[in-house]
């Protein structure tokens, strides 16, 4: 070595649990149950062992471990695009929950492509996670856990009924509630911005927007059932040819909040007043939509509340895997604001 060169820095050794279980003045096997929390060990001797492991600095082997076990304490979860705020706060609340209860979380965005989807699975039984949360896109990838014996928590929506867990929302009622509130307001040429109608969350906002209009009598115009792509720019550009039509909508019902950003957008460029001229209705409330004037009018779904849920189901699922799979269905709220009023040409007032 060349004089003045600094000596080589040799790392650390790490701790092993012999010496952990030494420190604590216990057994290798007391040392590890203290540890990992599989079977009994007393308070005051958990206490000793991990006051020695944090002295010497041991960490727990999780693939030594997931080896002998053949799975981790750490879950897979599966969005659609992180991009949204729903998927977001729904991965968010997913990990605390997973946090609080001793697990660790493997986050994928399969920005919605299904063989993201199905390469995010094949990676989480490769990392041997203990089971898997997900917004899916197709059955392939649930298909594909439960074959490897994964449990799986469908989130959102539904492909794989009746063979796994599932948590969702009243999509169907909130729809029909929030059509009904628009209805109630006089106008009777509502359309609807969509995405798909492929997955259990549009079929089902379908359904409910149609099921309001046919209570209050009110003939099912095809034309205004209006399909957009999946963000907020190809809605912009849907909204602006529905709005500069002739016989544009009074309101739009927006079947989530990435339409409903392009509907805001669409009418604010084509210079029309909302409420006014348009009427505008949200499925999904983001905090954009109270800050704008007027606030727009929103069904609300805890997105957070959907990760706990799902993760607390996934956990029963793994503590009794022979039990009757179900599905939790969460409610939605719709938040007045004011973007909805009764249409000018009704003769009632506009707020």
């Amino acid at each position: 070595m060349r004089q003045g060169s600094p000596e080589p820095v040799q790392p650390d050794r790490r701790a092993t649990i012999k010496e952990v279980a030494e420190a604590a003045g216990v057994s290798r096997s007391t040392a590890s149950r203290a540890l990992t929390g599989n079977g009994y060990v007393a308070e005051s001797v958990r206490l000793r062992v991990r006051q020695a492991a944090s002295d010497l600095g041991y960490v727990v082997d999780a693939m030594a471990r997931s080896l002998k076990q053949q799975s981790t304490r750490s879950i897979g979860v599966l969005v659609s695009d992180l991009r949204n705020e729903f998927y977001a706060n729904l991965a968010a609340g997913a990990s605390r929950h997973a946090t609080r209860l001793g697990y660790t979380t493997m986050l994928v965005d399969d920005q919605g492509l299904a063989d993201d989807e199905l390469a995010a699975a094949e990676a989480f039984v490769a990392l041997r996670v203990a089971g898997v949360v997900a917004t899916p896109v197709s059955a392939e990838a649930t298909s594909f856990l439960l074959r490897q014996r994964v449990p799986v928590v469908e989130v959102d929506r539904r492909f794989s009924d009746g063979a796994c867990d599932a948590v969702v929302v009243d999509n169907r009622g909130a729809a029909r509630a929030g059509t009904r509130h628009l209805l109630e307001l006089g106008h009777r040429r509502i359309a609807l911005l969509i995405d798909e109608d492929d997955w259990t969350t549009g079929r089902e906002r379908r359904e409910g927007y149609a099921d309001a209009l046919e209570s209050a009598g009110v003939s099912h115009d095809a034309a205004l059932v209006v399909p957009t792509g999946w963000d907020v720019d190809a809605a912009r550009d849907v909204a602006h040819d529905l709005l500069g039509s002739s016989q544009r909508p009074t309101a739009i019902f927006a079947a989530n909040n990435l339409l409903a950003e392009g509907a805001w957008r669409a009418a604010r460029e084509l210079g029309l007043s909302i409420p006014g001229e348009l009427s505008l209705l949200a499925f999904d409330d983001v905090p954009w939509m109270s800050m704008v004037t007027p606030g727009v009018t929103a069904i609300a779904q805890d997105a957070a509340a959907m990760g706990r849920t799902a993760v607390q189901t996934l956990l029963e699922r793994i503590a009794d895997p022979a039990a009757g799979t179900r599905t939790v269905v969460l409610s939605a709220s719709l938040k007045v604001r004011g973007s909805a009023a009764a249409p000018a040409q009704s003769g009632i007032p506009v707020g």
